[in-house]
C-alpha cells in the first residue's frame, strides 16, 4: 500500500469495472475444503459486525453444510458507523449490529456465536497489541484464520490484520486475508495489490444466494440515514460484490 492511506468514496470504483477486468477470472482457483482442509477449524476475525459476511459468507456458507468447525470472532460492536446520527447513535448500534450479525450468521447456516471482544469501534490501531494477545490466547496451530487485508484502506481493518498476523505467527495458525474496502479505492489491476498470490475461490449458486441475504440482514448499513441524510454504509456497488459468484483471497 503506498505510504498516503487510500480514501473510501461513496463515489470509490464501481463494481462494473471490476467485473469488465478479466484479471479477476485468471485467478488461481480454489476450493473451499482446499482452503479450509478437514479436520481444521476456520476462524473468521471481523473488525465490525457485517466483515464476515462481506469477507468470507460464501465460504461460510460452503463449509456450514458439512462438518466444518467455525469461530467467528466479532473484535468491535461497530457503535461508531453513523457519526451524528439521530436515528443510529452509538447505544443502539451497539445494541442492534450483533444482532445483525446472528442474523446474517444464521443465513449462511453458521451455528454458535460469535466470540465478541468489545473493543472500541475505530480505536483499533491503538489497541493492535492487546488485540493480539486476546486472538492468540483463542486460536490454535490447526485453525485457518480469515480477516481483513492490512492494506484495507480502513485503519480498523488494517490494525486488526496486524493483529492477527502477530497472533498467527504466535500459535502457528495459517493466515488469510481479504480485501473490503480496497475494492472502493483501487482500480482493476492496481500494483498495490498482490494479484500474483491472489485466490479465486467459487461459490455455488446455493452459496452465493445466502451470501446475498445475510448482507440484507444489516438493516443498519444498508439504508439511508434520515437523520443526517448519509447514504447507507454498504452501497450498490459493496451489494453487487457481496453477490459475486467468488471470493478474493490474500493467503
Amino acid at each position: 500500500m503506498d505510504a498516503v492511506r487510500p480514501r473510501i468514496s461513496p463515489d470509490g470504483t464501481p463494481e462494473s469495472a471490476w467485473a469488465a477486468w478479466p484479471g479477476l477470472g485468471q485467478l488461481r482457483e480454489v476450493g473451499a475444503r482446499e482452503i479450509v482442509p478437514p479436520g481444521a477449524r476456520a476462524v473468521v476475525v471481523a473488525p465490525h459486525p457485517d466483515d464476515e459476511v462481506l469477507m468470507v459468507g460464501g465460504l461460510l456458507a460452503q463449509l456450514a453444510r458439512g462438518t466444518a468447525d467455525i469461530q467467528v470472532i466479532a473484535v468491535t460492536d461497530g457503535s461508531a458507523s453513523h457519526g451524528g446520527s439521530r436515528i443510529w447513535p452509538p447505544a443502539r448500534l451497539r445494541q442492534e449490529r450483533p444482532k445483525e450479525s446472528q442474523a446474517a450468521l444464521r443465513c449462511l447456516g453458521v451455528a454458535g456465536l460469535p466470540l465478541r471482544l468489545d473493543l472500541p469501534d475505530g480505536g483499533l490501531m491503538a489497541r493492535r497489541a492487546c488485540l493480539a494477545q486476546r486472538l492468540a490466547a483463542s486460536i490454535e496451530a490447526t485453525d485457518v484464520v480469515f480477516t481483513t487485508w492490512h492494506g484495507d484502506g480502513h485503519p480498523d481493518h488494517e490494525a486488526t490484520a496486524l493483529a492477527c498476523q502477530a497472533a498467527a505467527a504466535a500459535r502457528g495458525a495459517r493466515l488469510i486475508e481479504v480485501p473490503v474496502w480496497a475494492w472502493n479505492w483501487a482500480h482493476p489491476g492496481d500494483p498495490r495489490l498482490p494479484w500474483r498470490h491472489a485466490l479465486r475461490l467459487p461459490l455455488d449458486s446455493d452459496a452465493t444466494r445466502r451470501k446475498r441475504l445475510a448482507v440484507q440482514a444489516f438493516t443498519s448499513q444498508i439504508v439511508p440515514d434520515r437523520s443526517t441524510g448519509a447514504a447507507p454504509i454498504l452501497g450498490a456497488d459493496m451489494l453487487e460484490r457481496a453477490a459475486r459468484p467468488y471470493e478474493v483471497l490474500f493467503p
